[in-house]
C-alpha cells in the first residue's frame, strides 16, 4: 500500500489499530474520533466523544476495536482528500489525532542534536558562524556524547571538565545533566494534521523541520500509542536566547501531529517505539531535496524516563502527547556556502515511519496560515450540539 491514497499508511496496513481524528461535514460538521479498518472509517464519537476519552479506556486498543459506529468512506478516501493542498471540506479529512491532551515535548534529547543546540547558542542565532563553531565544538567534545548516559558520575565528569574549558551550556546541561528538558509546545486543540499547512514565522531566517516520534500518554500516564509530529524549529530565535523558546516554538501551525495514532497491541508496543527509525524528506518548489534519519535506538533518554519526568510534579488528568525529540538537525546548504539549511515556502515535508505511517505537510508562514479558530469553547459547544455530551465526560 504505497500509492498516493493509501501511503499515509504504515508498512503493514491496517494490521494494527489505528485510531484517528476526522472533520466530518454531515450536519452539524464537526470533529470525529475514528477508527481504521479494512471494512473503512468508523464514526466511533458515540461511544467515545473524545479522543482522550478513548485513550482512558480501561484497554483503548480494544475499546476502539470493539466499538461500533457509523461508516464514513472508504480508508482510501480519507487518505485521498487529506493530501496537502487537494483538501475537499465536503469529504472528511484527516485531524491532527489529539484533542483534549496538553501537547509536550522533549529537547535535547539526541548527542547530534546535542551538539547543534550548542553550535546555535555559540553563534548567537546567525547560520553564517554554525560552520566554524561546528568545527570548534566538535574538536572538544567529539561526537562520544551518546554514550554518556545523562545524569551518571560520567556525564557529571565530563560537565566540569567543559566548564573548565569554558565550553559549557545550558544544551548540555539538559542533554547530558540529570533532568529532562521538557516544555509545552502547543496549546489545546492547536495542532494540525497530515495534509495541512504547517507554520514557520516570516521573520525567521534559520530553521528547519524536527522529524520525531510521539507519545500519546492517557490521564492515567499510561503510555498508550505512538504518532508522528514535526516540532518546527526556528533555529535564529531559539538561538539567540533560550528564553525565546515561546517564540521559537509556539506559534500558528508550528504543530504538527499525525497522521492517526497507533495504538499498543499485540502488533505495536513500546519496544517497537524504541526501534523505531524516522525518515524525513524536504521537497522545495526549487527543486532542492533534503533527506534525514531519526533513530530512536540513538536517543540518551529511554522514552518512559521522560513521560515519567514529565509527570513528577504536575497531572495530566486528560493525558498528554509529547515529542521524543529528534536526532536529525540539517547543515547541508541550501543556498550560499555555510549558509546551512532553512525552508522555503511551498516545501512539503514528508515525514515517515515504518510502524506508525506517514506525516505530510506543506510550508508557509505562520501569519498566512488558516488562523486557530476551534478552541475549546466551539469544541464543547460543538460536541453539545451533535448530542455527544449527554451528561458523560469527555
Amino acid at each position: 500500500m504505497n500509492d498516493d491514497r493509501t501511503g499515509l499508511l504504515p508498512e503493514d496496513g491496517l494490521a494494527g489499530t489505528l485510531v484517528a481524528r476526522v472533520w466530518t461535514s454531515a450536519a452539524p460538521a464537526g470533529p470525529a474520533v475514528v477508527v481504521l479498518r479494512p471494512e473503512g472509517v468508523f464514526d466511533i464519537s458515540r461511544a467515545f466523544p473524545t479522543m482522550s476519552t478513548l485513550l482512558d479506556a480501561e484497554r483503548p486498543a480494544e475499546a476502539a476495536r470493539a466499538a461500533t459506529g457509523e461508516r464514513l468512506c472508504a480508508v482510501e478516501e480519507l487518505l485521498d482528500n487529506s493530501r496537502p493542498g487537494t483538501r475537499d471540506p465536503a469529504h472528511p479529512f484527516l485531524l491532527a489525532p489529539c484533542d483534549l491532551q496538553v501537547v509536550k515535548a522533549a529537547g535535547v534529547t539526541f548527542a547530534a542534536s546535542m551538539v547543534e543546540r550548542v553550535i546555535e547558542e555559540q553563534a548567537r542565532g546567525d547560520a553564517s558562524r554554525a560552520q566554524e563553531l561546528r568545527g570548534k565544538v566538535q574538536a572538544l567534545i567529539g561526537d562520544n556524547l551518546a554514550a554518556v548516559r545523562p545524569g551518571s558520575d560520567k556525564a557529571m565528569a565530563l560537565k566540569a571538565l567543559l566548564q573548565q574549558q569554558g565550553l559549557w551550556s545550558q544544551y548540555l546541561e539538559v542533554g547530558i545533566g540529570p533532568d529532562a528538558e521538557v516544555f509545552t509546545k502547543a496549546p489545546v486543540l492547536a495542532s494540525v494534521g497530515s495534509g495541512e499547512e504547517i507554520g514557520i514565522r516570516s521573520d525567521s531566517a534559520w530553521n528547519n523541520p524536527e522529524p520525531e516520534v510521539v507519545l500519546a500518554v492517557n490521564g492515567r500516564g499510561d503510555i498508550v500509542g505512538a504518532t508522528l509530529g514535526n516540532d518546527v524549529n526556528l533555529r535564529d530565535i531559539e538561538g539567540r536566547s533560550a528564553l525565546l523558546l515561546g517564540k521559537a516554538k509556539d506559534n500558528n501551525a508550528s504543530c504538527a501531529i499525525g497522521p492517526f495514532i497507533r495504538l499498543f497491541d499485540g502488533s505495536f508496543g513500546m519496544d517497537d517505539v524504541r526501534r523505531e527509525t524516522v525518515h524525513l524528506e524536504v521537497r522545495g518548489t526549487d527543486g532542492f531535496v533534503l533527506r534525514g534519519i531519526n533513530t530512536m535506538a540513538s536517543i540518551s533518554r529511554d522514552p518512559e524516563d521522560i513521560v515519567a519526568q514529565t509527570l513528577a510534579a504536575h497531572q495530566y488528568p486528560d493525558g498528554f502527547m509529547l515529542f521524543l525529540g529528534t536526532l536529525f538537525a540539517p547543515i547541508e546548504d541550501r543556498g550560499e556556502p555555510g549558509g546551512g539549511f532553512t525552508h522555503k515556502l511551498g516545501d512539503e515535508v514528508t515525514i515517515r515511519s515504518a510502524r506508525i505511517g506517514v506525516l505530510r505537510n506543506r510550508v508557509t508562514h505562520s501569519e498566512t496560515a488558516p488562523p486557530w479558530r476551534f478552541g475549546l469553547r466551539a469544541f464543547i459547544a460543538n460536541l453539545a450540539a451533535r448530542g455527544l455530551l449527554d451528561g458523560r465526560s469527555l
